[in-house]
């Protein structure tokens, strides 16, 4: 679900939840939609979008028309250093 996709979803109202998800150092985001089907945000080349930072994420999810957001850190640790592939 790239930028684009969700912008269609987020006008259209089809958005139901949202969720950024801190796992380790990275830092991701999901949707659901009204229909129930949960989904990844992704880049438009199709990989996982992430971010460094949890407001970094939050400002983007808020730029594109989102206000509330659920967060979850349960699995989070803010000084792990992330690995590069």
């Amino acid at each position: 679900m790239h930028n684009k996709m969700l912008q269609g979803l987020v006008e259209a109202g089809a958005v139901k939840a949202v969720s950024i998800i801190a796992n380790g150092a990275i830092i991701h985001a999901e949707i659901c939609t009204l229909s129930g089907d949960k989904k990844v945000i992704t880049t438009h080349a199709g990989s996982i979008k992430t971010w460094a930072s949890i407001d970094s994420a939050a400002k983007w999810l808020k730029k594109v028309g989102l206000g509330t957001i659920k967060l979850e850190v349960g699995k989070w640790s803010p000084n792990q250093k992330s690995m590069t592939f």
